[in-house]
Formats: structure tokens, C-alpha cells, sequence
């Protein structure tokens, strides 16, 4: 199943724009999904499990180093997750 998550990314650090685009560097590091940044939040479609496998592999580490709110929304009908016939 084709899924896409919406997730923001809120270093609560002075330098916040360092964890970001660290967080940003990682995500785009996968190459089994379409990541899509955007100014308030990053688009990532792809297959369930890829997704999920991602999101928890590259969140935990952001969360050990630094203080952070991630907001994260999953859904498999939206525009981008929809199949052509």
C-alpha cells in the first residue's frame, strides 16, 4: 500500500536550522521513497513499509541529540498516494 507522511520538524535548540537540515540530509539520504521539503513541512511517499521504516530510523536519533517535536500525518488517500488506472 502507497502511503504519504507529512512531517515537521521542530529543533528546540538555538541553532535550530542545523538539526533541521541535518534531519532534511537524512531523509533524502533513502533512496526507496519520494521525499518532497517543503517550508513548513516534508512530504514522503512511498510504500507503508519503507515509510515507517524510514520515519523510524531517522527520527530517534534526532530525538537522542536533540530536544525536538516532530508532527507527523499519515494518510493513503491523499492526491500523491492515489494509483493511476
Amino acid at each position: 500500500m502507497e502511503i504519504t507522511a507529512e512531517i515537521s520538524y521542530y529543533s528546540l535548540t538555538d541553532n535550530y536550522h542545523t538539526p533541521v537540515k541535518e534531519f532534511l540530509d537524512a531523509l533524502a539520504g533513502n533512496g526507496s521513497v519520494a521525499i518532497e521539503p517543503g517550508m513548513m513541512s516534508t512530504m514522503i511517499t512511498g510504500d507503508y513499509n519503507h515509510v515507517m521504516c524510514l520515519l523510524t530510523e531517522t527520527v530517534r536519533p534526532f530525538m537522542e541529540r536533540y530536544p525536538s517535536v516532530f508532527v507527523v500525518k499519515i494518510a493513503n488517500a491523499c492526491h500523491s498516494c492515489k494509483t493511476t488506472s
